[in-house]
């Protein structure tokens, strides 16, 4: 291969790295054509996979910043660079492989970190993000079907004509200060104006006319 073309595929590789949500690298020796065509199918478009060069993805890898154990690039190699959902990918690869025994899942990147086969296998078993936000969605929709109901039935109960009990201790609260502060009013009053006239003895005997003696 001449320098030109390997330092393209590096460059190419080391893109892939980079854009990649996780890698996954495989050995493929003994599929055939057609099972190499299948696998690329039930990856679906958001997953690449290539056949690689081991000491060209060694390079690329390194200058991606992803650190590669030399075990995963043992023997002939293909790389799957996921770009979409990862778990998707994991349970894609677990099912072919189920059918086809001789792929062989030898490890790869998740999230930065280095991960094993049976971890990549773990990650196969969990629910897909899609999953997970259509039961998310189911909850929420079961919530709001639950307001609404408790909603309807205040309504149903409001049109019903149902007495409302927290107005009466308001109205009762409210009426016995009143009382008391008229009470409370008169004998200032009468106490001011008895204060301010002359004294009360005199005032009631100038009041009264005496009355007529009898003939």
């Amino acid at each position: 291969m001449a320098r030109s073309d390997k330092e393209a595929d590096v460059a190419a590789l080391t893109e892939d790295f980079r854009i990649a949500n996780a890698t996954v690298l495989t050995e493929y020796r003994g599929l055939s054509v057609a099972s190499m065509k299948e696998l690329r199918r039930s990856l679906g478009a958001n997953t690449k996979y290539s056949v690689v060069k081991n000491t060209l993805t060694k390079i690329a890898a390194k200058n991606a910043g992803v650190d590669l154990a030399d075990d995963l690039l043992a023997g002939p190699s293909a790389v799957a660079f996921v770009k979409g959902d990862p778990i998707d990918a994991a349970k894609s690869l677990k099912n072919f492989q189920k059918e086809n025994p001789l792929l062989i899942i030898k490890g790869g990147v998740f999230e930065g970190k280095t991960v094993t086969t049976a971890e990549i296998m773990k990650l196969a078993d969990l629910e897909s993000r899609e999953v997970l936000l259509a039961k998310l969605a189911g909850a929420m929709k079961g919530t709001i079907a639950k307001a609404a109901r408790t909603f309807d039935a205040l309504r149903l109960q409001k049109e019903a004509g149902a007495p409302a009990p927290a107005s009466e201790p308001v109205a009762e609260a409210v009426s016995e200060p009143v009382a008391q502060t008229e009470v409370a009013e008169v004998p200032a009053e009468a106490v001011t104006e008895v204060s301010a006239s002359e004294p009360v003895a005199d005032a009631v005997v100038a009041e009264v006319p005496a009355e007529p003696t009898a003939e």
